[in-house]
């Protein structure tokens, strides 16, 4: 394993290591100032991220993270990881098992990308309604705009975040 293999290793490990305990700022500092993250729900650059993460591990008391399968090659990472919680708007729990994608660039996290079904997340946080129209479109960007808006209420509460 090359030093930059190992280095972009443990970078990961130490994500999920603060992720697992919640610690919102040691997850932050694991990302490049420049850095991206999307998924199906989101789409955010720069201090969005670390907001992200911040509202997401504040909101998911009862979270727990378990992490198989980092390693890093050639400048990009993987990992798999499930998120067990309950889904703040219904009660509902639900287990979101979610693959990850990493580039790195000056020793932090440049981008991210998580892939997961919506379809099976939306049927365990959203009930029925989920499970019957969870792969509809229509869903998916309804629940995106609440998600972003549920952030940028955040932000706002939480001015370390505005993007200058």
């Amino acid at each position: 394993m090359s030093t930059d293999q190992a280095a972009d290793t443990a970078l990961l490990e130490n994500f999920y290591a603060c992720f697992s305990k919640g610690d919102y700022r040691g997850m932050a500092a694991c990302y490049h100032s420049e850095a991206s993250f999307k998924d199906p729900v989101f789409n955010l650059k720069g201090k969005a991220v670390a907001a992200m993460w911040h509202m997401l591990c504040e909101g998911g008391k009862d979270m727990r993270v378990k992490v198989s399968g980092i390693r890093a090659d050639g400048g990009n990472g993987f990992a798999h990881w499930d998120a067990a919680y309950t889904f703040s708007g219904t009660g509902r729990k639900v287990l979101n098992r979610i693959d990850s994608e990493f580039k790195f660039k000056d020793g932090k996290i440049i981008s991210e990308r998580d892939e997961f079904s919506f379809w099976r997340w939306s049927g365990q946080a959203l009930g029925f309604t989920g499970l019957i129209l969870g792969w509809m479109p229509r869903l998916l960007q309804t629940v995106q705009e609440k998600a972003r808006g549920n952030l940028e209420k955040f932000i706002q509460a939480h001015p370390e975040y505005a993007e200058q």
